[in-house]
């Protein structure tokens, strides 16, 4: 995905406002396995994914339980690095080499500051991520594992295809024998 793409799916900004914003984000390319944020360490960026898949975890009674994952299109942050300037209290690892826009949380500000349209579309940026941390929240409360696993299959197919078992059983919150069984009752 381009970065025009990306940033206009947050919000449509006037083309002067978008150049403003374009010159100040870079792009990079990591490797596999690197762990773009990690728990107690505060970052100062914002990334967005122009190709490759991340996923977000913590560590409960020394297992890593993931919670989320991203991909093509999606925003990479620590909402409490972004938001409070305090260290994350996840890890996002990188689970493919992937091309990633790069910004400076402190340009992201500046630029806040001074041009109205990029000021809302922060504000549309943040109120699309809190949708999403709402709708997983409810997922995860409501759902039982195999409606969850349904789910992905329907939304988000590619996943099977790019991501270890152990972590989409772990994101499920369940066991690889569990998510085993889930799987061959689907088929």
């Amino acid at each position: 995905m381009s970065i025009e793409q990306i940033i206009n799916q947050i919000y449509t900004i006037p083309e002067a406002s978008g150049q403003k914003l374009r010159q100040v984000i870079e792009e990079v390319t990591l490797p596999k396995g690197h762990i773009l944020f990690e728990v107690g360490k505060i970052s100062r960026n914002v990334y967005f994914i122009k190709k490759g898949i991340v996923r977000a975890y913590l560590y409960q009674h020394d297992t890593e339980v993931t919670f989320w994952f991203g991909r093509e299109g999606d925003t990479v942050i620590s909402m409490k690095n972004y938001v409070e300037n305090k260290p994350g209290y996840e890890n996002i690892e990188l689970l493919e080499e992937c091309v990633l826009y790069r910004i400076k949380t402190s340009d992201l500000q500046k630029l806040f500051a001074e041009d109205i349209h990029i000021a809302n579309w922060g504000r549309r940026f943040a109120e699309t991520e809190l949708i999403k941390v709402e709708e997983r929240l409810i997922s995860r409360q409501f759902s039982m594992a195999a409606d969850r696993y349904q789910e992905i299959l329907t939304n988000s197919p590619d996943l099977i295809q790019r991501v270890q078992l152990c972590h989409i059983a772990s994101y499920l919150g369940i066991t690889q024998v569990s998510l085993s069984r889930i799987r061959s009752k689907i088929r």
